[in-house]
């Protein structure tokens, strides 16, 4: 089986290629992306990308998170998706339209001398109804609302991507136990489907900084629903303007929640290497 591996900012993914090659039989998503996505007994990734036919769109993306877990969207992973259907040849529009469990996605494609340099993605409008989120919380937006978990009390913003996202201001990281809060917020009662938890230092109106622990990843080097979220929440906070650099621990991407409420984000994506798996 051959396979592509990309990443955006670091967060990584395995790519499979169902558009041009029909599979062999009926394919176990989820268990191949244990297996694919296993660090030391696989390829190694936060997840497997699997590139399909859509009827309603240019192509369709599915993504499969490392614990076998299906989330509706990934913004690195689309990024990254765009960048390899257009450079083979599979989409040659720009913009192109990709379907996706949170719907039909426009991404542009900055192209120069013939290579993808950076994809600007429409993410579409944040979802803020908390049943649509979902979050068990009264109130709507729920902005600023406290939270308690593990003996400590937090105060959360909840923003729905597509996917959800639990989104808590910090004023300093070194005093943050990630390790011991991330995993018991992403499965707070509050969430019925689990959550992504991004913790953000405010570094200015135009700056911030995201820790992100990804719904069925843990945590990972860069979130891109997660830094759209924490955008809007930042502003629904009155923290930031609506123009923001979110500074990940893999890199910067550029996100803007504009005057047509749609969220607009901005990054690379990289090829690491192709191969073939071989199952024993």
């Amino acid at each position: 089986m051959e396979f592509v591996k990309m990443h955006g900012l670091g967060n990584d993914f395995v790519f499979l290629d169902h558009f041009s090659v029909t599979p062999k039989g009926e394919q176990d998503y989820p268990d191949l992306a244990r297996k694919l996505c296993h660090r030391q007994f696989g390829i190694g990734g936060d997840g497997l990308v699997i590139i399909l036919p859509s009827q309603v769109a240019d192509a369709r993306m599915r993504i499969i998170n490392s614990d076998g877990s299906e989330p509706e969207m990934c913004g690195n992973g689309i990024r990254c998706f765009a960048r390899y259907v257009y450079d083979q040849g599979i989409v040659r529009h720009n913009p192109m339209r990709v379907e996706t469990l949170a719907g039909v996605l426009t991404l542009g494609l900055d192209i120069q001398d013939g290579q993808v340099q950076g994809v600007r993605v429409d993410m579409g409008e944040p979802i803020l109804q908390a049943c649509l989120i979902p979050v068990l919380a009264q109130g709507e937006p729920v902005v600023g609302q406290p939270l308690e978990v593990l003996g400590e009390t937090f105060h959360y913003t909840a923003v729905s991507m597509g996917n959800p996202h639990c989104v808590i201001f910090v004023d300093d990281f070194s005093a943050l136990d990630f390790e011991r809060f991330g995993p018991a917020l992403e499965n707070h009662p509050l969430f019925p489907r689990k959550t992504n938890v991004e913790f953000i230092r405010v570094d200015s109106p135009r700056e911030m900084t995201m820790k992100v622990w990804e719904r069925g990843a843990g945590p990972t080097l860069a979130c891109g629903t997660g830094a759209c979220g924490s955008t809007v929440a930042a502003v629904l906070n009155q923290k930031t303007e609506r123009a923001v650099t979110v500074h990940l621990p893999g890199g910067d991407l550029f996100i803007e929640w504009g005057p047509d409420n749609h969220v607009y984000m901005t990054g690379p994506a990289a090829y690491v290497f192709k191969g073939e798996w071989l199952d024993a």
